[in-house]
């Protein structure tokens, strides 16, 4: 299905996109995909990113997301820094601090990995991910990503639709919504075992089964050509750029089909601050600031680099069908 862009960045802040491009076919020709062979770096977004690939990770997942479709999704945006998208980060199972899990993740032990499917579909059971990949071709899409703190990212995703995951496993016509659960283990999440902690572990995210559908909704592995870094996800995370960054559950180890809308995490601990739906919507202020603008990344002290946040993310034309004849403000 031909997915249509949403609106572009003015033309002005577009950046070389097409030296990124360039890198990756030639790494994807040379055979160099899957090699740890340093490069030249590349101007604009990867400037501090020396072109290297991951140390870590399986052969045969690098292999995968290195030769993932390239698509014209995205393609006028201005990417985020790589080294930004690597180093500013949310994922509270290794601290709090935005620079904690890029210094606390290297303990996420991604391989093997598995993902448990359960719930209202016919085929249920434990999937090692390199089945999982196997028919599921890989393609990149550029998507923005706007965190419910009022800051945001462009970042080139690797994935592929959730949409054609769950056809796989044959969900029952009860069942309505798709949860999804992140990895519980203490001794690699040094979050987890944090006595300050308000969170009650694992950490857990849902979707209505139509929107879990939307062909934007993305299962991602990669992020620059590259198999996900740990402190964003490792090795496979949700992606849903229409709604708050929260929504887009990292290291996933359960699909669970219900009937009844499941209980989401942020959802449990201050349900005044975030709901179920967490669509992106510039005219419901969060509880404690206004999220008409945003931050854009990279930003700093003298250069704040804020814009107009824009209903579902931009991503308007693709998804505001779902919530036809909703109250958007009662449903937050």
């Amino acid at each position: 299905m031909l997915i249509k862009s949403a609106v572009d960045i003015p033309s002005s802040e577009i950046t070389s996109h097409s030296a990124y491009l360039n890198r990756r076919k030639f790494m994807q020709q040379s055979g160099l995909a899957v090699a740890a062979m340093g490069l030249a770096s590349t101007a604009g977004a990867l400037e501090s990113h020396e072109g290297t690939l991951p140390k870590f990770g399986p052969d045969w997942l690098k292999t995968q997301v290195a030769g993932a479709k390239e698509t014209a999704f995205g393609a006028a945006e201005k990417l985020t820094p790589y080294r930004d998208v690597t180093s500013y980060n949310n994922f509270y199972e290794f601290g709090t601090g935005k620079d904690d899990p890029a210094r606390n993740a290297g303990s996420l032990i991604t391989d093997p990995w598995s993902v448990a499917i359960e719930g209202e579909c016919e085929k249920q059971g434990v999937f090692n991910l390199e089945d999982i990949l196997k028919s599921m071709p890989l393609e990149e899409r550029i998507y923005r990503l706007r965190c419910v703190e009022a800051w945001s990212m462009v970042i080139p995703w690797v994935g592929f639709p959730l949409a054609e995951l769950i056809k796989r496993f044959k969900p029952l016509s009860t069942a309505k919504y798709v949860e999804f659960t992140t990895l519980d283990a203490p001794k690699q999440m040094i979050g987890q075992r944090s006595r300050f902690s308000t969170i009650d572990w694992p950490y857990v995210e849902a979707l209505r089964i139509d929107e879990a559908m939307n062909p934007l909704t993305l299962m991602a592995v990669g992020l620059y050509g590259e198999i996900l870094p740990k402190q964003n996800g490792a090795p496979i995370r949700l992606v849903v750029p229409w709604k708050y960054g929260f929504k887009s559950i990292k290291s996933i180890v359960k699909i669970r089909f219900t009937e009844t809308a499941p209980i989401n995490t942020w959802q449990a601990i201050a349900p005044r601050e975030y709901g179920f739906y967490a669509n992106v919507n510039p005219e419901v202020s969060h509880p404690r600031w206004s999220q008409a603008k945003e931050r854009r990344l990279p930003s700093s002290l003298f250069k704040t680099n804020r814009i107009e946040t824009q209903m579902f993310n931009g991503y308007g034309e693709q998804v505001a069908h779902l919530y036809k004849g909703m109250d958007l403000r009662k449903n937050y």
